[in-house]
Protein backbone atom coordinates (compact mmCIF):
# COMPACT_ATOMS: atom_id res chain seq x y z
CA UNK A 1 0.00 0.00 0.00
CA UNK A 2 0.99 3.35 -1.19
CA UNK A 3 0.23 6.45 0.41
CA UNK A 4 0.48 9.96 -1.67
CA UNK A 5 -0.80 13.60 -0.60
CA UNK A 6 -0.65 15.35 -3.35
CA UNK A 7 -2.45 15.90 -6.86
CA UNK A 8 1.42 16.10 -8.68
CA UNK A 9 2.39 12.75 -6.61
CA UNK A 10 -0.43 11.05 -7.86
CA UNK A 11 0.43 12.19 -11.37
CA UNK A 12 3.94 10.87 -11.07
CA UNK A 13 2.83 7.75 -9.54
CA UNK A 14 0.47 7.58 -12.68
CA UNK A 15 3.33 8.40 -15.26
CA UNK A 16 5.91 5.85 -13.20
CA UNK A 17 4.27 2.54 -14.22
CA UNK A 18 6.37 0.44 -15.41
CA UNK A 19 3.40 -0.84 -18.42
CA UNK A 20 2.21 2.38 -19.41
CA UNK A 21 -0.99 -0.19 -20.16
CA UNK A 22 -1.70 -1.45 -17.26
CA UNK A 23 -4.89 -0.94 -16.33
CA UNK A 24 -5.89 1.21 -13.14
CA UNK A 25 -9.25 1.30 -11.09
CA UNK A 26 -10.36 4.35 -9.03
CA UNK A 27 -12.42 3.98 -5.43
CA UNK A 28 -13.32 7.82 -4.29
CA UNK A 29 -14.64 8.00 -0.82
CA UNK A 30 -15.24 10.30 1.53
CA UNK A 31 -13.07 8.02 4.61
CA UNK A 32 -15.10 5.82 7.72
CA UNK A 33 -14.74 3.25 5.35
CA UNK A 34 -16.90 0.32 5.76
CA UNK A 35 -17.30 -3.27 4.33
CA UNK A 36 -19.26 -1.29 1.75
CA UNK A 37 -16.19 0.55 0.67
CA UNK A 38 -14.39 -2.97 0.83
CA UNK A 39 -16.62 -4.29 -1.72
CA UNK A 40 -15.90 -1.80 -4.26
CA UNK A 41 -12.52 -2.13 -3.64
CA UNK A 42 -11.96 -5.43 -4.20
CA UNK A 43 -13.91 -5.82 -7.06
CA UNK A 44 -11.21 -3.02 -8.46
CA UNK A 45 -8.46 -4.92 -7.04
CA UNK A 46 -9.86 -8.14 -9.39
CA UNK A 47 -10.66 -5.96 -12.29
CA UNK A 48 -7.73 -3.70 -12.69
CA UNK A 49 -3.85 -3.92 -12.50
CA UNK A 50 -3.65 -1.11 -9.58
CA UNK A 51 -6.78 0.62 -7.70
CA UNK A 52 -6.42 4.03 -6.23
CA UNK A 53 -8.61 5.03 -3.36
CA UNK A 54 -9.53 8.55 -2.28
CA UNK A 55 -10.11 9.46 1.11
CA UNK A 56 -11.09 13.33 1.16
CA UNK A 57 -14.28 14.81 2.58
CA UNK A 58 -15.70 17.02 0.58
CA UNK A 59 -16.69 20.43 1.11
CA UNK A 60 -18.39 21.47 -1.34
CA UNK A 61 -20.32 19.21 -1.52
CA UNK A 62 -22.57 19.51 1.55
CA UNK A 63 -25.30 22.03 2.06
CA UNK A 64 -25.45 22.19 5.66
CA UNK A 65 -22.30 23.51 7.38
CA UNK A 66 -23.15 21.64 10.27
CA UNK A 67 -23.20 18.00 8.50
CA UNK A 68 -19.63 18.63 7.06
CA UNK A 69 -18.57 19.35 10.21
CA UNK A 70 -19.73 15.95 11.80
CA UNK A 71 -19.54 14.13 9.03
CA UNK A 72 -17.29 10.92 10.74
CA UNK A 73 -13.81 11.31 9.34
CA UNK A 74 -11.27 8.01 11.16
CA UNK A 75 -8.17 8.02 9.09
CA UNK A 76 -6.26 6.34 11.05
CA UNK A 77 -8.90 3.79 11.38
CA UNK A 78 -9.37 3.80 7.70
CA UNK A 79 -5.40 3.00 6.31
CA UNK A 80 -5.63 0.36 9.04
CA UNK A 81 -8.16 -1.38 7.33
CA UNK A 82 -6.64 -1.13 4.03
CA UNK A 83 -3.11 -1.73 4.80
CA UNK A 84 -2.98 -5.54 3.77
CA UNK A 85 -4.23 -4.53 0.40
CA UNK A 86 -1.42 -5.51 -2.01
CA UNK A 87 -1.51 -2.70 -5.87
CA UNK A 88 -3.49 -0.27 -3.44
CA UNK A 89 -2.59 3.52 -3.87
CA UNK A 90 -4.04 6.02 -0.93
CA UNK A 91 -4.70 9.47 -2.11
CA UNK A 92 -5.63 11.60 0.99
CA UNK A 93 -5.23 15.36 0.31
CA UNK A 94 -5.84 17.86 2.35
CA UNK A 95 -8.31 20.60 1.31
CA UNK A 96 -6.19 22.64 0.56
CA UNK A 97 -4.83 20.70 -1.98
CA UNK A 98 -7.75 20.01 -3.57
CA UNK A 99 -9.16 23.30 -3.51
CA UNK A 100 -6.05 25.76 -3.80
CA UNK A 101 -8.62 28.28 -4.19
CA UNK A 102 -12.89 28.21 -3.48
CA UNK A 103 -13.96 27.20 -6.56
CA UNK A 104 -17.52 25.21 -7.33
CA UNK A 105 -18.55 24.60 -10.83
CA UNK A 106 -22.05 24.09 -12.29
CA UNK A 107 -23.46 21.09 -13.53
CA UNK A 108 -27.48 21.02 -14.92
CA UNK A 109 -28.86 17.53 -16.23
CA UNK A 110 -32.51 18.18 -16.33
CA UNK A 111 -34.36 15.85 -14.13
CA UNK A 112 -30.83 14.68 -13.00
CA UNK A 113 -29.95 17.62 -11.01
CA UNK A 114 -33.37 18.80 -10.20
CA UNK A 115 -35.00 16.98 -8.00
CA UNK A 116 -34.79 14.41 -5.17
CA UNK A 117 -30.95 14.81 -3.58
CA UNK A 118 -30.81 18.29 -5.87
CA UNK A 119 -34.06 19.71 -5.03
CA UNK A 120 -33.35 19.54 -0.99
CA UNK A 121 -29.54 19.71 -0.99
CA UNK A 122 -28.85 22.85 -3.35
CA UNK A 123 -25.93 22.89 -4.74
CA UNK A 124 -25.03 19.45 -3.37
CA UNK A 125 -24.16 17.87 -7.06
CA UNK A 126 -21.98 20.75 -8.62
CA UNK A 127 -20.02 19.96 -5.28
CA UNK A 128 -19.67 16.63 -6.50
CA UNK A 129 -18.99 17.40 -9.80
CA UNK A 130 -16.24 19.95 -8.62
CA UNK A 131 -14.31 16.95 -6.94
CA UNK A 132 -15.13 14.61 -9.00
CA UNK A 133 -13.54 16.30 -12.22
CA UNK A 134 -10.36 17.07 -10.07
CA UNK A 135 -9.87 13.65 -9.09
CA UNK A 136 -10.56 11.82 -12.44
CA UNK A 137 -8.02 14.28 -13.76
CA UNK A 138 -5.30 13.37 -11.46
CA UNK A 139 -6.08 9.95 -11.00
CA UNK A 140 -6.92 9.09 -15.09
CA UNK A 141 -8.25 6.01 -14.24
CA UNK A 142 -9.61 3.11 -16.45
CA UNK A 143 -12.29 2.18 -14.15
CA UNK A 144 -14.11 3.91 -11.19
CA UNK A 145 -16.53 2.31 -8.90
CA UNK A 146 -19.20 3.71 -7.32
CA UNK A 147 -22.08 1.81 -4.96
CA UNK A 148 -25.86 2.09 -6.01
CA UNK A 149 -26.80 3.09 -2.63
CA UNK A 150 -26.50 6.45 -3.83
CA UNK A 151 -27.93 6.30 -7.33
CA UNK A 152 -29.07 9.76 -8.17
CA UNK A 153 -25.20 10.76 -7.56
CA UNK A 154 -24.34 7.36 -9.53
CA UNK A 155 -26.77 8.79 -12.42
CA UNK A 156 -25.36 12.57 -12.42
CA UNK A 157 -21.53 11.18 -12.81
CA UNK A 158 -22.94 9.05 -15.51
CA UNK A 159 -24.30 11.69 -17.08
CA UNK A 160 -21.40 14.02 -16.53
CA UNK A 161 -19.22 11.05 -17.56
CA UNK A 162 -21.08 11.45 -21.56
CA UNK A 163 -21.30 15.05 -21.50
CA UNK A 164 -18.07 15.54 -21.08
CA UNK A 165 -16.98 12.47 -23.44
CA UNK A 166 -14.98 11.31 -20.76
CA UNK A 167 -13.00 8.21 -21.00
CA UNK A 168 -13.91 6.78 -17.81
CA UNK A 169 -15.70 3.41 -17.10
CA UNK A 170 -18.13 4.02 -14.59
CA UNK A 171 -19.35 0.64 -12.92
CA UNK A 172 -22.06 0.60 -10.30
CA UNK A 173 -21.93 -2.04 -7.51
CA UNK A 174 -24.77 -3.20 -5.32
CA UNK A 175 -26.01 -1.80 -2.33
CA UNK A 176 -23.98 -3.54 0.54
CA UNK A 177 -26.24 -4.36 3.68
CA UNK A 178 -25.86 -5.22 7.38
CA UNK A 179 -27.40 -8.48 8.18
CA UNK A 180 -30.47 -6.56 9.53
CA UNK A 181 -31.21 -4.78 5.87
CA UNK A 182 -29.37 -1.44 6.91
CA UNK A 183 -27.92 0.21 4.07
CA UNK A 184 -23.79 0.77 5.25
CA UNK A 185 -23.22 4.01 5.05
CA UNK A 186 -20.39 5.64 6.88
CA UNK A 187 -23.62 8.40 8.63
CA UNK A 188 -24.27 4.86 10.61
CA UNK A 189 -21.77 5.68 12.93
CA UNK A 190 -23.08 8.56 14.28
CA UNK A 191 -26.92 6.94 15.34
CA UNK A 192 -27.39 5.89 18.89
CA UNK A 193 -28.17 2.58 19.94
CA UNK A 194 -31.98 3.64 20.03
CA UNK A 195 -31.81 5.20 16.54
CA UNK A 196 -29.12 1.73 14.94
CA UNK A 197 -31.90 -0.62 16.39
CA UNK A 198 -34.71 1.38 14.45
CA UNK A 199 -32.90 1.81 11.69
CA UNK A 200 -33.80 -1.01 9.68
CA UNK A 201 -36.94 -0.06 9.31
CA UNK A 202 -35.82 1.83 6.34
CA UNK A 203 -35.11 -1.11 4.05
CA UNK A 204 -37.81 -3.18 5.41
CA UNK A 205 -40.32 -0.20 4.14
CA UNK A 206 -39.16 -0.47 0.56
CA UNK A 207 -39.47 -3.91 0.60
CA UNK A 208 -43.02 -3.93 2.02
CA UNK A 209 -43.71 -1.23 -1.44
CA UNK A 210 -41.92 -3.81 -3.79
CA UNK A 211 -44.29 -5.91 -2.36
CA UNK A 212 -47.55 -4.01 -3.31
CA UNK A 213 -46.58 -2.89 -6.90
CA UNK A 214 -49.45 -5.25 -8.11
CA UNK A 215 -51.95 -4.27 -5.93
CA UNK A 216 -51.17 -0.17 -5.31
CA UNK A 217 -50.83 2.61 -8.20
CA UNK A 218 -47.63 5.01 -7.61
CA UNK A 219 -49.67 7.64 -5.80
CA UNK A 220 -51.04 5.41 -3.65
CA UNK A 221 -47.89 3.60 -2.59
CA UNK A 222 -46.42 7.09 -2.10
CA UNK A 223 -49.47 8.23 0.07
CA UNK A 224 -49.10 4.72 1.84
CA UNK A 225 -45.28 4.83 2.85
CA UNK A 226 -45.64 8.83 4.34
CA UNK A 227 -48.65 7.38 6.36
CA UNK A 228 -46.69 4.58 7.73
CA UNK A 229 -43.49 7.02 8.90
CA UNK A 230 -46.16 9.19 10.61
CA UNK A 231 -46.58 6.29 13.16
CA UNK A 232 -42.70 5.67 13.73
CA UNK A 233 -41.63 8.90 15.77
CA UNK A 234 -37.81 8.67 15.69
CA UNK A 235 -38.33 9.23 12.05
CA UNK A 236 -38.95 12.47 9.85
CA UNK A 237 -39.79 11.16 6.09
CA UNK A 238 -37.55 13.89 4.04
CA UNK A 239 -39.17 12.56 0.75
CA UNK A 240 -40.68 8.77 -0.84
CA UNK A 241 -40.71 8.91 -4.57
CA UNK A 242 -41.59 6.82 -7.40
CA UNK A 243 -39.56 7.48 -10.16
CA UNK A 244 -38.32 5.79 -13.58
CA UNK A 245 -34.55 4.93 -12.52
CA UNK A 246 -33.46 6.15 -16.22
CA UNK A 247 -34.68 9.47 -16.26
CA UNK A 248 -35.80 10.56 -13.07
CA UNK A 249 -39.46 11.50 -13.97
CA UNK A 250 -42.28 10.59 -10.99
CA UNK A 251 -44.18 7.68 -12.41
CA UNK A 252 -48.26 7.99 -12.59
CA UNK A 253 -48.31 4.35 -14.04
CA UNK A 254 -46.38 0.94 -13.47
CA UNK A 255 -46.33 0.51 -17.27
CA UNK A 256 -44.77 4.07 -17.40
CA UNK A 257 -41.23 2.77 -16.89
CA UNK A 258 -39.11 -0.79 -17.46
CA UNK A 259 -36.90 0.74 -14.12
CA UNK A 260 -39.64 1.69 -11.58
CA UNK A 261 -37.59 3.15 -8.12
CA UNK A 262 -38.81 3.71 -4.90
CA UNK A 263 -36.08 6.30 -3.48
CA UNK A 264 -36.13 7.45 0.22
CA UNK A 265 -34.35 10.39 2.13
CA UNK A 266 -34.99 9.77 6.14
CA UNK A 267 -34.07 11.70 9.18
CA UNK A 268 -32.99 9.76 12.41
CA UNK A 269 -32.48 12.82 14.89
CA UNK A 270 -30.30 14.86 12.93
CA UNK A 271 -28.64 12.01 10.88
CA UNK A 272 -30.07 11.99 7.21
CA UNK A 273 -29.87 8.20 5.98
CA UNK A 274 -31.15 7.50 2.00
CA UNK A 275 -32.13 3.97 0.07
CA UNK A 276 -33.49 2.68 -2.93
CA UNK A 277 -34.95 -0.17 -4.07
CA UNK A 278 -36.01 -1.35 -7.51
CA UNK A 279 -39.28 -1.95 -7.94
CA UNK A 280 -39.72 -5.05 -10.34
CA UNK A 281 -36.66 -7.40 -10.68
CA UNK A 282 -34.27 -6.65 -13.58
CA UNK A 283 -32.87 -9.29 -15.59
CA UNK A 284 -28.96 -9.71 -15.90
Amino acid sequence: MKIIYTQHELIEWRQSLTMPTSSIGFVPTMGALHLGHISLIERALEENDAVVVSIFVNPTQFNDSNDFLHYPKNNEGDLEMLKDYARLVIFLPATSEMYPSPEKEQFHSGLLTSTLEAKLRPGHFDGVITIIRKLFNSVRAHRVYFGEKDFQQLAVIKSWVILEKRSELIIPCPTIRESDGLAMSSRNQRLSPEMRKEAPFIFEVLQAAKAQVDTQSPAEMEIWIRSVFLERPLFRLDYFEIIDGNTFAPLAEWSDSSLPMAMIAVFLGEIRLIDNIALTEQSA
